[in-house]
């Protein structure tokens, strides 16, 4: 007579068989030749962007000049989501003058567009985008133009020393890249309105220029060896 214990009907009862599939799924492939693809053009890719990103706002008074000034809002207007765009720490072309700093009520870009040197002016010096007389503003401030410039440029020349280059040591990142633009920057912004902490001081375009363009030379030769390292990893995986 057949054993019916609770131990032999359990060892009766079927596993269910492993499905095996010969390739992996359509969006895996994809993905993962995505990856083996960039791991290999990652530098051309950031430079592209960068250089995308710093020298599309000259493309704003080009239109403007050409009397396209609708479209030149396609550019103006998103940049000001991530940019300050006063117009007086801006360049201009086609105008007078490359720049018309600020001043403490006597500056140079009061006299050309009258506008004042109060809470409401820094909102209209924002929004001002130029006029025949002036020329027409730059979509990005000059210190971000530096910054991404400057990334795109060592980004170039990262490509010719890429395999044996190394991090910039921290210090170095901070001393260079993080104090000169630090200080620049928030000197402006403690005596100005609304903190008046300190004495009044505005920065000069060559200043922005040159902290600018240290931040993004210690950015890049931070950032971008480390990158690689990861990228080589990934490749050698693949």
């Amino acid at each position: 007579m057949l054993d019916e214990s609770p131990t032999n009907r359990a060892a009766t009862v079927s596993t269910p068989a492993i499905v095996q599939t010969g390739n992996p799924p359509r969006f895996v492939a994809a993905l993962d030749a995505f990856v083996r693809w960039f791991s290999g053009h990652w530098l051309a890719v950031i430079v592209g962007i960068l250089l995308l990103y710093a020298l599309l706002p000259f493309g704003a008074p080009v239109l403007m000049k050409a009397g396209l000034n609708g479209a030149a809002q396609y550019i103006y207007q998103p940049y000001k989501l991530v940019c300050h765009t006063y117009a007086f720490r801006s360049f201009f072309l086609f105008g007078q003058q490359v720049v018309y700093p600020r001043g403490n009520g006597d500056g140079e870009f009061e006299r050309a567009t009258g506008i004042q040197d109060d809470p409401i002016g820094m909102f209209q010096a924002r929004d001002f985008q130029g006029n025949e007389q002036v020329g027409y503003k730059v979509a990005l401030c000059q210190r971000d133009i530096a910054i991404y410039l400057s990334m795109a440029v060592n980004g170039i020349a990262f490509a010719f020393v890429r395999r044996r280059a190394r991090p910039l040591p921290w210090l170095w990142f901070i001393l260079l890249g993080i104090l000169p633009i630090g200080l620049d920057g928030f000197s402006q912004v403690f005596s100005q309105w609304p903190l008046n902490l300190i004495p009044f001081r505005e920065s000069t375009w060559y200043l922005r220029v040159i902290t600018g363009s240290l931040f993004g030379f210690s950015v890049a030769w931070l950032v971008f060896p480390l990158i690689e390292e990861t990228m080589q990893s990934v490749k050698s995986k693949a």
